[in-house]
């Protein structure tokens, strides 16, 4: 009787690891929404990643048509970087569950259970990371800019993957290698 049931077990082991091996299909209901264009403009917090410019700032991020780039304005409606769409390698969010102000002073409060409390109150930041090529220096970097909106972060990620002729994998956008060669060819 041992000897059935380990080997009905066994049995019953290897079918299952063959059903769960199976290549299923793409889920693809995430992408059936339809997405707005970005608006030309709009409010951005640069966060680091440019080479050259280190200090965090509140601006705006700006799509230059004529020039095919990626501009950002600081407080003073003055350019401080672009980034060409032909050296912009991959285009995604992210976003970051933070201990949010409010919660931090909850935290602090002098009663039983108040730090418990304030570690449930947080607030989601969300960012938009451009991973590029200089070709001025031979360098690789992430630029990240804090936007404050998921629609307008959704929508700002496509119409940038789109302007830049990237491809859409996911709910990012990719330029593959063999465009970048393309590009390097006509520098």
């Amino acid at each position: 009787m041992k000897g059935f049931i380990l080997t009905f077990s066994m049995i019953l082991t290897i079918f299952a690891a063959a059903v769960w091996a199976q290549p299923r299909p793409v889920d693809k209901t995430s992408d059936d929404r339809e997405i707005p264009d970005a608006p030309a403009s709009f409010e951005a917090k640069y966060e680091g990643g440019m080479l050259g410019y280190s200090d965090k700032e509140s601006g705006s991020l700006k799509f230059d048509e004529i020039n095919e780039r990626l501009v950002f304005y600081g407080k003073d409606k003055k350019e401080v970087f672009a980034i060409a769409y032909n050296s912009m390698l991959a285009i995604s969010p992210q976003s970051q569950s933070v201990r949010s102000t409010t919660g931090t002073v909850v935290g602090a409060i002098p009663l039983p259970g108040a730090g418990l409390a304030g570690m449930f109150i947080k607030e989601k930041r969300r960012y938009l990371i451009v991973q590029y090529a200089d070709a001025d220096v031979d360098v690789q970097g992430v630029a990240n800019f804090k936007i404050e909106d998921k629609e307008l972060l959704d929508s700002v990620i496509k119409t940038l993957g789109e302007k830049a002729g990237m491809k859409k994998r996911g709910d990012s956008y990719i330029r593959s290698s063999k465009s970048s060669e393309a590009v390097e060819d006509e520098n």
